[in-house]
Protein backbone atom coordinates (compact mmCIF):
# COMPACT_ATOMS: atom_id res chain seq x y z
CA UNK A 1 0.00 0.00 0.00
CA UNK A 2 1.13 3.50 -0.78
CA UNK A 3 1.31 6.19 1.87
CA UNK A 4 -1.04 9.15 1.55
CA UNK A 5 1.85 11.43 0.61
CA UNK A 6 3.14 9.06 -2.09
CA UNK A 7 -0.32 8.45 -3.51
CA UNK A 8 -1.17 12.13 -3.88
CA UNK A 9 2.29 12.76 -5.37
CA UNK A 10 1.56 10.13 -8.05
CA UNK A 11 -1.90 11.54 -8.74
CA UNK A 12 -0.52 15.03 -9.31
CA UNK A 13 2.75 14.05 -11.01
CA UNK A 14 3.03 15.56 -14.46
CA UNK A 15 -0.46 17.09 -14.45
CA UNK A 16 -0.74 20.07 -16.80
CA UNK A 17 -3.62 22.50 -17.36
CA UNK A 18 -6.11 21.24 -19.94
CA UNK A 19 -6.14 24.49 -21.90
CA UNK A 20 -7.38 28.07 -21.64
CA UNK A 21 -10.16 30.30 -22.88
CA UNK A 22 -10.91 34.00 -22.67
CA UNK A 23 -14.18 34.86 -20.94
CA UNK A 24 -16.01 38.03 -19.83
CA UNK A 25 -15.04 39.25 -16.38
CA UNK A 26 -18.21 38.13 -14.63
CA UNK A 27 -17.99 34.65 -16.15
CA UNK A 28 -14.48 34.29 -14.71
CA UNK A 29 -15.80 33.99 -11.14
CA UNK A 30 -14.59 30.75 -9.57
CA UNK A 31 -12.29 29.99 -12.51
CA UNK A 32 -8.50 29.63 -12.41
CA UNK A 33 -6.55 32.50 -13.92
CA UNK A 34 -4.44 31.44 -16.89
CA UNK A 35 -2.28 34.56 -17.19
CA UNK A 36 -0.65 37.21 -15.05
CA UNK A 37 -2.84 40.30 -14.97
CA UNK A 38 -0.51 43.28 -15.39
CA UNK A 39 -1.39 46.83 -14.45
CA UNK A 40 -1.16 48.70 -17.74
CA UNK A 41 -1.07 52.02 -15.89
CA UNK A 42 -0.65 53.02 -12.25
CA UNK A 43 -3.41 52.42 -9.71
CA UNK A 44 -4.70 54.92 -8.71
CA UNK A 45 -4.30 56.65 -12.08
CA UNK A 46 -4.03 60.12 -10.53
CA UNK A 47 -3.47 61.79 -7.18
CA UNK A 48 -6.80 62.23 -5.44
CA UNK A 49 -8.34 63.12 -2.11
CA UNK A 50 -9.13 60.38 0.37
CA UNK A 51 -11.54 62.62 2.28
CA UNK A 52 -13.87 65.58 1.92
CA UNK A 53 -12.01 68.79 2.73
CA UNK A 54 -9.72 71.42 1.28
CA UNK A 55 -6.72 70.85 -0.97
CA UNK A 56 -3.72 72.95 -0.10
CA UNK A 57 -0.01 73.38 -0.81
CA UNK A 58 1.43 72.64 2.65
CA UNK A 59 4.62 74.67 2.10
CA UNK A 60 2.54 77.84 1.75
CA UNK A 61 1.04 77.49 5.23
CA UNK A 62 3.86 79.01 7.26
CA UNK A 63 4.39 80.98 10.41
CA UNK A 64 2.19 80.81 13.48
CA UNK A 65 -1.44 79.70 13.21
CA UNK A 66 -4.28 79.85 13.01
CA UNK A 67 -4.43 80.58 9.29
CA UNK A 68 -7.28 82.15 7.35
CA UNK A 69 -7.11 80.96 3.76
CA UNK A 70 -9.23 81.92 0.73
CA UNK A 71 -11.27 79.14 -0.90
CA UNK A 72 -10.78 79.32 -4.66
CA UNK A 73 -12.35 76.67 -6.85
CA UNK A 74 -13.75 73.20 -6.36
CA UNK A 75 -12.67 69.69 -7.35
CA UNK A 76 -15.25 66.91 -7.50
CA UNK A 77 -15.03 63.30 -8.65
CA UNK A 78 -14.89 62.79 -12.39
CA UNK A 79 -14.08 66.40 -13.27
CA UNK A 80 -10.51 67.61 -14.00
CA UNK A 81 -9.29 70.11 -11.41
CA UNK A 82 -7.86 73.55 -12.16
CA UNK A 83 -4.43 74.46 -10.79
CA UNK A 84 -4.34 75.68 -7.21
CA UNK A 85 -3.81 79.40 -6.68
CA UNK A 86 -0.76 79.93 -4.40
CA UNK A 87 -1.73 80.63 -0.79
CA UNK A 88 -5.32 79.44 -1.29
CA UNK A 89 -7.26 76.22 -0.74
CA UNK A 90 -9.58 74.38 -3.12
CA UNK A 91 -12.76 72.68 -1.96
CA UNK A 92 -12.24 68.97 -2.69
CA UNK A 93 -14.40 65.88 -2.30
CA UNK A 94 -13.54 62.22 -1.70
CA UNK A 95 -12.19 60.62 -4.88
CA UNK A 96 -11.73 63.92 -6.67
CA UNK A 97 -8.43 64.75 -8.37
CA UNK A 98 -5.96 66.76 -6.36
CA UNK A 99 -5.53 70.17 -8.05
CA UNK A 100 -2.09 70.69 -9.61
CA UNK A 101 0.07 72.45 -7.03
CA UNK A 102 -1.66 70.89 -4.02
CA UNK A 103 0.03 68.19 -1.91
CA UNK A 104 -2.24 67.89 1.14
CA UNK A 105 -5.89 67.81 2.18
CA UNK A 106 -7.30 69.50 5.27
CA UNK A 107 -10.30 67.62 6.66
CA UNK A 108 -13.47 69.66 6.52
CA UNK A 109 -14.00 68.87 10.22
CA UNK A 110 -10.64 70.52 10.99
CA UNK A 111 -11.53 73.76 9.19
CA UNK A 112 -13.81 76.57 10.28
CA UNK A 113 -15.72 77.64 7.20
CA UNK A 114 -17.10 81.08 6.38
CA UNK A 115 -18.13 82.53 3.01
CA UNK A 116 -15.04 82.50 0.77
CA UNK A 117 -12.58 81.47 3.51
CA UNK A 118 -11.59 78.68 5.90
CA UNK A 119 -9.61 79.00 9.12
CA UNK A 120 -7.33 76.15 10.28
CA UNK A 121 -5.38 75.91 13.51
CA UNK A 122 -3.00 73.02 12.64
CA UNK A 123 -0.49 73.21 9.80
CA UNK A 124 -1.14 70.52 7.15
CA UNK A 125 1.45 67.81 6.59
CA UNK A 126 2.58 66.95 3.05
CA UNK A 127 0.61 63.99 1.71
CA UNK A 128 -2.05 63.89 4.44
CA UNK A 129 -5.37 62.42 3.25
CA UNK A 130 -4.00 62.08 -0.28
CA UNK A 131 -3.96 58.86 -2.31
CA UNK A 132 -0.97 59.10 -4.62
CA UNK A 133 -0.86 57.95 -8.22
CA UNK A 134 0.50 54.39 -8.33
CA UNK A 135 0.55 53.84 -4.56
CA UNK A 136 -1.48 50.60 -4.95
CA UNK A 137 0.12 49.30 -8.15
CA UNK A 138 2.87 50.62 -10.36
CA UNK A 139 2.56 50.42 -14.13
CA UNK A 140 3.62 46.95 -15.36
CA UNK A 141 3.32 45.45 -11.87
CA UNK A 142 1.61 42.04 -11.52
CA UNK A 143 -1.81 42.62 -10.00
CA UNK A 144 -3.14 39.04 -10.13
CA UNK A 145 -0.87 36.03 -10.63
CA UNK A 146 -1.55 33.07 -12.89
CA UNK A 147 -2.94 30.05 -11.04
CA UNK A 148 -5.20 32.08 -8.76
CA UNK A 149 -8.80 30.91 -8.33
CA UNK A 150 -10.74 34.08 -8.89
CA UNK A 151 -13.15 35.41 -6.28
CA UNK A 152 -15.23 38.57 -6.11
CA UNK A 153 -12.36 40.69 -4.77
CA UNK A 154 -9.98 39.55 -7.52
CA UNK A 155 -12.57 40.42 -10.16
CA UNK A 156 -13.16 43.79 -8.53
CA UNK A 157 -9.45 44.50 -8.89
CA UNK A 158 -9.47 43.36 -12.52
CA UNK A 159 -12.36 45.71 -13.24
CA UNK A 160 -10.43 48.53 -11.55
CA UNK A 161 -7.66 47.83 -14.04
CA UNK A 162 -10.10 48.33 -16.93
CA UNK A 163 -10.19 44.63 -17.87
CA UNK A 164 -13.37 43.34 -19.50
CA UNK A 165 -12.25 39.71 -19.94
CA UNK A 166 -9.65 37.31 -18.57
CA UNK A 167 -7.84 34.19 -19.73
CA UNK A 168 -8.94 31.27 -17.55
CA UNK A 169 -8.37 27.53 -17.47
CA UNK A 170 -10.78 25.30 -19.35
CA UNK A 171 -13.26 23.58 -17.07
CA UNK A 172 -12.45 19.84 -16.73
CA UNK A 173 -15.04 17.39 -18.00
CA UNK A 174 -15.84 14.76 -15.37
CA UNK A 175 -17.85 11.56 -15.93
CA UNK A 176 -19.08 9.57 -12.92
CA UNK A 177 -20.10 5.91 -13.07
CA UNK A 178 -21.53 4.27 -9.94
CA UNK A 179 -21.51 0.47 -9.91
CA UNK A 180 -23.55 -2.09 -7.98
CA UNK A 181 -26.70 -4.20 -8.39
CA UNK A 182 -27.98 -2.89 -5.07
CA UNK A 183 -28.11 0.73 -6.21
CA UNK A 184 -31.12 2.66 -7.48
CA UNK A 185 -31.80 6.32 -8.12
CA UNK A 186 -33.29 8.14 -5.10
CA UNK A 187 -37.08 8.13 -5.19
CA UNK A 188 -37.38 5.14 -7.54
CA UNK A 189 -38.86 1.76 -6.51
CA UNK A 190 -36.59 -1.11 -5.46
CA UNK A 191 -36.37 -4.15 -3.26
CA UNK A 192 -36.10 -3.95 0.52
CA UNK A 193 -32.35 -4.46 0.21
CA UNK A 194 -31.81 -1.84 -2.48
CA UNK A 195 -29.92 1.35 -1.63
CA UNK A 196 -30.58 4.87 -2.93
CA UNK A 197 -27.41 5.94 -4.73
CA UNK A 198 -25.90 8.98 -2.99
CA UNK A 199 -22.18 9.00 -3.77
CA UNK A 200 -22.51 10.16 -7.36
CA UNK A 201 -24.43 13.29 -6.42
CA UNK A 202 -22.02 14.18 -3.62
CA UNK A 203 -18.96 13.69 -5.81
CA UNK A 204 -20.53 15.66 -8.68
CA UNK A 205 -21.27 18.61 -6.40
CA UNK A 206 -17.74 18.51 -4.99
CA UNK A 207 -16.27 18.42 -8.50
CA UNK A 208 -18.43 21.33 -9.64
CA UNK A 209 -17.13 23.36 -6.71
CA UNK A 210 -13.71 23.31 -8.40
CA UNK A 211 -15.24 24.48 -11.69
CA UNK A 212 -15.61 21.07 -13.33
CA UNK A 213 -18.45 20.17 -15.70
CA UNK A 214 -19.88 16.86 -14.49
CA UNK A 215 -21.99 14.12 -16.02
CA UNK A 216 -23.56 11.49 -13.79
CA UNK A 217 -23.88 8.42 -16.02
CA UNK A 218 -26.36 5.54 -15.53
CA UNK A 219 -25.66 3.11 -12.70
CA UNK A 220 -23.69 0.09 -13.95
CA UNK A 221 -24.75 -3.40 -12.88
CA UNK A 222 -22.30 -5.93 -11.42
CA UNK A 223 -21.54 -7.65 -14.74
CA UNK A 224 -18.11 -7.64 -16.35
CA UNK A 225 -19.26 -6.79 -19.89
CA UNK A 226 -21.72 -4.13 -18.74
CA UNK A 227 -19.12 -2.47 -16.53
CA UNK A 228 -16.46 -2.51 -19.26
CA UNK A 229 -18.86 -1.05 -21.82
CA UNK A 230 -19.85 1.75 -19.42
CA UNK A 231 -16.20 2.67 -18.97
CA UNK A 232 -15.41 2.48 -22.68
CA UNK A 233 -18.23 4.90 -23.53
CA UNK A 234 -17.04 7.38 -20.93
CA UNK A 235 -13.31 7.26 -21.59
CA UNK A 236 -13.46 8.81 -25.02
CA UNK A 237 -15.25 11.98 -24.00
CA UNK A 238 -14.02 13.05 -20.58
CA UNK A 239 -10.95 14.42 -18.83
CA UNK A 240 -11.56 12.47 -15.63
CA UNK A 241 -13.52 9.24 -15.27
CA UNK A 242 -14.63 8.58 -11.71
CA UNK A 243 -15.90 5.14 -10.82
CA UNK A 244 -17.58 4.48 -7.48
CA UNK A 245 -17.73 1.02 -5.90
CA UNK A 246 -16.30 -2.34 -6.91
CA UNK A 247 -12.61 -1.52 -6.41
CA UNK A 248 -11.87 -4.02 -3.63
CA UNK A 249 -11.21 -7.77 -3.98
CA UNK A 250 -14.67 -9.35 -3.63
CA UNK A 251 -16.27 -11.61 -6.21
CA UNK A 252 -18.38 -8.74 -7.51
CA UNK A 253 -15.64 -6.11 -7.43
CA UNK A 254 -15.23 -5.80 -11.19
CA UNK A 255 -13.93 -2.27 -11.64
CA UNK A 256 -10.19 -2.89 -11.84
CA UNK A 257 -10.33 -5.59 -14.55
CA UNK A 258 -13.06 -3.68 -16.40
CA UNK A 259 -10.94 -0.53 -16.48
CA UNK A 260 -7.96 -2.46 -17.82
CA UNK A 261 -10.17 -4.17 -20.40
CA UNK A 262 -11.44 -0.73 -21.46
CA UNK A 263 -7.88 0.43 -22.10
CA UNK A 264 -6.79 2.04 -18.83
CA UNK A 265 -3.33 1.58 -17.35
CA UNK A 266 -3.53 1.54 -13.55
CA UNK A 267 -0.85 3.13 -11.39
CA UNK A 268 -2.01 1.99 -7.94
CA UNK A 269 -5.06 0.53 -6.20
CA UNK A 270 -4.35 0.63 -2.45
CA UNK A 271 -3.52 3.52 -0.14
CA UNK A 272 -2.69 3.21 3.56
CA UNK A 273 -5.48 5.50 4.76
CA UNK A 274 -8.65 5.05 6.76
CA UNK A 275 -11.33 5.32 5.53
CA UNK A 276 -10.65 4.55 1.88
CA UNK A 277 -7.92 1.90 1.50
CA UNK A 278 -9.11 0.58 -1.90
CA UNK A 279 -8.47 3.45 -4.32
CA UNK A 280 -7.62 3.06 -8.01
CA UNK A 281 -5.71 5.61 -10.05
CA UNK A 282 -4.60 5.37 -13.66
CA UNK A 283 -4.85 6.75 -17.17
CA UNK A 284 -6.35 5.90 -20.54
CA UNK A 285 -4.68 8.15 -23.10
CA UNK A 286 -5.29 11.73 -21.96
CA UNK A 287 -8.11 10.71 -19.64
CA UNK A 288 -7.35 10.24 -15.95
CA UNK A 289 -9.17 7.54 -14.01
CA UNK A 290 -10.01 7.57 -10.31
CA UNK A 291 -11.76 4.55 -8.83
CA UNK A 292 -13.35 5.25 -5.46
CA UNK A 293 -14.55 2.70 -2.88
CA UNK A 294 -18.30 2.21 -2.50
CA UNK A 295 -18.83 2.95 1.19
CA UNK A 296 -20.28 6.48 1.26
CA UNK A 297 -17.78 8.07 3.66
CA UNK A 298 -14.86 6.34 1.94
CA UNK A 299 -16.03 7.43 -1.50
CA UNK A 300 -16.77 11.03 -0.63
CA UNK A 301 -13.65 11.58 1.46
CA UNK A 302 -11.22 9.91 -0.95
CA UNK A 303 -12.60 12.08 -3.73
CA UNK A 304 -12.11 15.15 -1.54
CA UNK A 305 -8.54 14.10 -0.71
CA UNK A 306 -7.44 13.00 -4.20
CA UNK A 307 -10.02 14.00 -6.80
CA UNK A 308 -10.34 17.63 -5.80
CA UNK A 309 -6.56 18.28 -5.87
CA UNK A 310 -6.41 16.54 -9.26
CA UNK A 311 -9.14 18.77 -10.71
CA UNK A 312 -7.42 21.86 -9.34
CA UNK A 313 -4.12 20.77 -10.90
CA UNK A 314 -5.85 20.15 -14.25
CA UNK A 315 -6.78 23.85 -14.18
CA UNK A 316 -3.30 25.05 -13.21
CA UNK A 317 -4.32 26.19 -9.73
CA UNK A 318 -1.42 27.03 -7.44
CA UNK A 319 -0.93 24.68 -4.46
CA UNK A 320 -3.69 22.20 -5.34
CA UNK A 321 -2.95 19.81 -2.44
CA UNK A 322 -5.03 19.76 0.78
CA UNK A 323 -4.02 22.48 3.24
CA UNK A 324 -3.27 21.03 6.67
CA UNK A 325 -3.81 23.19 9.74
CA UNK A 326 -3.50 22.58 13.47
CA UNK A 327 -6.03 22.62 16.29
CA UNK A 328 -6.46 21.48 19.89
CA UNK A 329 -8.08 18.05 20.33
CA UNK A 330 -11.00 18.11 22.79
CA UNK A 331 -11.32 14.33 23.31
CA UNK A 332 -8.85 11.46 23.12
CA UNK A 333 -8.50 9.44 19.93
CA UNK A 334 -7.16 5.88 19.84
CA UNK A 335 -6.35 3.75 16.82
CA UNK A 336 -4.49 0.67 15.73
CA UNK A 337 -1.32 1.76 13.91
CA UNK A 338 -0.90 0.98 10.23
CA UNK A 339 -2.96 3.50 8.27
CA UNK A 340 -3.15 7.28 8.28
CA UNK A 341 -6.64 8.05 9.59
CA UNK A 342 -9.03 10.89 8.86
CA UNK A 343 -11.56 11.18 11.68
CA UNK A 344 -14.70 13.22 11.23
CA UNK A 345 -15.03 16.01 13.75
CA UNK A 346 -16.67 19.30 14.61
CA UNK A 347 -14.81 22.53 15.28
CA UNK A 348 -15.53 24.80 18.25
CA UNK A 349 -13.85 27.98 19.50
CA UNK A 350 -11.85 25.78 21.91
CA UNK A 351 -10.70 23.17 19.38
CA UNK A 352 -11.96 20.11 17.49
CA UNK A 353 -14.16 17.31 18.82
CA UNK A 354 -14.20 13.84 17.17
CA UNK A 355 -17.67 12.53 16.37
CA UNK A 356 -18.74 9.29 18.02
CA UNK A 357 -19.54 7.16 14.98
CA UNK A 358 -16.60 6.82 12.59
CA UNK A 359 -17.97 3.93 10.50
CA UNK A 360 -17.23 4.23 6.79
CA UNK A 361 -20.92 3.87 5.95
CA UNK A 362 -22.14 6.56 8.35
CA UNK A 363 -23.20 9.46 6.15
CA UNK A 364 -24.87 11.20 9.10
CA UNK A 365 -21.52 11.86 10.78
CA UNK A 366 -20.04 13.10 7.51
CA UNK A 367 -22.95 15.49 7.02
CA UNK A 368 -22.46 16.84 10.54
CA UNK A 369 -18.68 17.14 10.38
CA UNK A 370 -16.79 20.23 9.32
CA UNK A 371 -13.23 19.00 9.89
CA UNK A 372 -11.12 15.89 9.47
CA UNK A 373 -8.78 15.12 12.36
CA UNK A 374 -5.59 13.39 11.20
CA UNK A 375 -3.79 10.65 13.09
CA UNK A 376 -0.52 9.49 11.43
CA UNK A 377 -0.18 5.88 10.32
CA UNK A 378 2.45 5.01 12.93
CA UNK A 379 0.52 6.59 15.82
CA UNK A 380 -1.71 4.87 18.37
CA UNK A 381 -3.70 8.08 18.75
CA UNK A 382 -3.74 11.41 20.55
CA UNK A 383 -4.52 12.46 24.11
CA UNK A 384 -7.11 15.07 24.94
CA UNK A 385 -5.54 18.51 24.67
CA UNK A 386 -2.97 17.46 22.06
CA UNK A 387 -2.22 19.66 19.06
CA UNK A 388 -3.36 17.76 15.97
CA UNK A 389 -3.39 18.30 12.22
CA UNK A 390 -6.78 18.92 10.65
CA UNK A 391 -8.34 19.52 7.27
CA UNK A 392 -11.36 21.79 6.96
CA UNK A 393 -14.00 20.12 4.80
CA UNK A 394 -15.02 23.45 3.29
CA UNK A 395 -11.45 23.90 2.02
CA UNK A 396 -11.02 20.46 0.45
Amino acid sequence: MLSFAEAIRRVLDGVEPLGFERVPLRAAAGRVLGEDVIAREPLPRFDHSAMDGYAVQSAKVTGAGPWRLPVLGESRAGVPAAALEPGSVCRVFTGAALPPGADSVILQEDALSEPGFVTVSEAPEPGQHVRRRGEDLRAQEVALARGLRLNAYHLGLAASLDRVELLVARRPRVSIVCTGDELRAPGTPGSETSIPESNGLSVAVQAERTGAVTELLPISADAADTTRESFERALGSTDLLITIGGVSVGDYDLVRPALEAAGATLDFWKVAIKPGKPLVYGRAGKTRVLGLPGNPVSAQLTFALFGMPLLRALQGERDPEPRFQTARLLAELHQRPGRMSFYRGQSTPEGVLPLDNQASGNVVSLARADVLIIVPAESTGHARGATVEILKLTEL
